[in-house]
């Protein structure tokens, strides 16, 4: 069975392997295809976003595809970046030009009202009429520096509830036993197991 991973974000993948790995699955890449494209995320949701990516590679490429946008929703900037999250400073910004961005926007903001939410919705798509959403969220809250040096994006930045440090000083493994795209691949697992539906994947 063969399922393609529609992103060129290294981290992403190794991060969705190291969760759905199985001996029976083969995950694909746009790189093994050595296929490049780049959809534009224009919706206003995770959910458009992450169909309009999933749909537009499985009609190109015609294998089942796996699609995920993610947004950190920060309570209080009314929910901002949000599904503008990693363009947040700009359509060619860096992950510290975001991180940097959204420091100076919590300026002066006190530590117990940085309370935030990292939300992954991930799509499946296996046909032209088809398609499956699956969504993981964690509160948090966002520090006033950066600590850490895994991770990417806002991961410096957010500690999830219920711990005290960044995802960015999480090993891979902790965080993938509490992360937002964690969960949601985890409902994703799930769903297979549970409808069979593995065996019509191809």
């Amino acid at each position: 069975m063969k399922l393609l991973l529609a992103t060129n974000n290294l981290h992403k993948v190794e991060e969705i392997r190291r969760k759905i790995a199985r001996d029976d699955f083969e995950l694909l890449t746009l790189k093994d295809l050595n296929f490049e494209i780049e959809v534009e995320e224009d919706k206003d949701t995770l959910e458009g976003n992450s169909l309009k990516k999933a749909f537009e590679i499985f009609q190109k490429t015609g294998y089942s595809t796996l699609a995920d946008d993610t947004g950190l929703f920060v309570d209080a900037l009314n929910g901002a970046p949000g599904v503008f999250s990693s363009r947040y400073a700009g359509e060619n910004a860096t992950y510290d030009d975001n991180c940097r961005k959204l420091l100076s926007e919590l300026q002066g903001v006190p530590l117990e009202k940085r309370t935030a939410s990292f939300i992954t919705v991930i799509c499946l798509v296996t046909d032209n009429n088809k398609h499956y959403f699956f969504e993981g969220k964690v509160e948090g809250i966002i520090k006033e520096t950066k600590t850490g040096e895994n991770g990417f994006g806002y991961d410096p930045l957010f500690i999830p509830a219920g711990f005290n440090k960044t995802y960015a000083e999480m090993n891979s493994e902790e965080k993938n036993q509490c992360s937002h795209r964690a969960k949601a691949l985890e409902k994703f697992k799930n769903f297979l197991m549970t409808s069979n539906y593995d065996k019509q994947i191809s």
